[in-house]
């Protein structure tokens, strides 16, 4: 009877375990990261050619304030309408000192500027809010916190949560979200750039291929097409990743955890990024 019953209760957690949707969507996608939403002819024509029906949008940045706490800046004017097939995905930049503490109310006030941003700019059906952050060890356990709320908040204007990975962070444990986006960008150190491209090199990104298996949380893509300038004692310095580098470490990636070539999003749309890459660099990124 008792091994009757263990095979019953296997069967139905399997049955339940196959049930469960995936909250990854299938497909392809972009950020926007400026502070205008516009876009011009070849940024939606680029939508269309590579079927790209999500936009990750930043809607915002949090900085902390020393006397007022964490405060919003560098807030999304809607100057544009984006085309109707188009989902947008309110994405919320978070520095990292502001998780140093606890802030009470903070993930409310949060959700609640993102649902009057919608609502204020007739941005309808939103499903899904995405936090963007930088945690450390130091800040996880009051970023885990933070995102616990969110969740619950967002949850109740039926919208679902997600976050940005860095490599760094896949050594810790899962965060409470539904899944994340592993951003595979900016993996250098940007004092090193003589030896190796700060935005990506597949070297920076070989020893955290390890962790990609067991990592208990649905994970997409997100590669860079975008170019880094600074200057350093006035020499003015760029870096871009090549293409060759890109698909390598998409390639590699993908070999450890096939879910990574489900939903692919490049950072970020505009159309300088999209003349940097030919077309077939392009093909070869969004290619599930």
């Amino acid at each position: 009877m008792t091994r009757r019953l263990f095979l019953i209760t296997t069967a139905v957690l399997m049955l339940a375990c196959q049930d469960k949707p995936s909250p990854l969507s299938e497909g392809n996608a972009v950020y926007y990261w400026r502070t205008d939403l516009r876009l011009d002819s070849t940024e939606r024509a680029f939508l269309k050619q590579y079927d790209i029906h999500t936009i990750y949008c930043r809607y915002y940045d949090v900085v902390m304030n020393d006397s007022l706490g964490p405060m919003p800046n560098a807030t999304l004017r809607f100057s544009d309408t984006l085309p109707d097939d188009i989902e947008l995905i309110p994405t919320v930049f978070i520095v990292e000192n502001c998780m140093h503490q606890k802030h009470e109310g903070f993930a409310k006030k949060l959700v609640d500027r993102i649902v009057q941003m919608n609502e204020t700019n007739d941005i309808k059906d939103v499903k899904e809010i995405q936090i963007d952050c930088d945690y450390t060890d130091r800040s996880k356990t009051i970023y885990y916190q933070f995102l616990e709320e969110v969740r619950k908040e967002a949850k109740a204007h039926g919208m679902r949560l997600s976050t940005t990975i860095r490599l760094h962070q896949l050594s810790m444990r899962v965060p409470p979200v539904d899944y994340g986006v592993l951003m595979l960008y900016n993996t250098g150190h940007p004092m090193k750039f003589m030896e190796r491209n700060p935005i990506l090199d597949i070297r920076d990104v070989a020893p955290y291929l390890r962790y990609l298996e067991d990592y208990d949380l649905p994970l997409a893509a997100a590669y860079p097409v975008f170019l880094w300038q600074r200057t350093i004692q006035g020499v003015n310095i760029e870096h871009v990743a090549t293409a060759e580098e890109i698909l390598k470490v998409k390639n590699a990636v993908e070999k450890e955890r096939e879910e990574l070539k489900r939903l692919i999003l490049t950072y970020d749309l505009e159309t300088e990024n999209i003349n940097r890459y030919k077309p077939e660099t392009y093909e070869k990124i969004y290619h599930h």
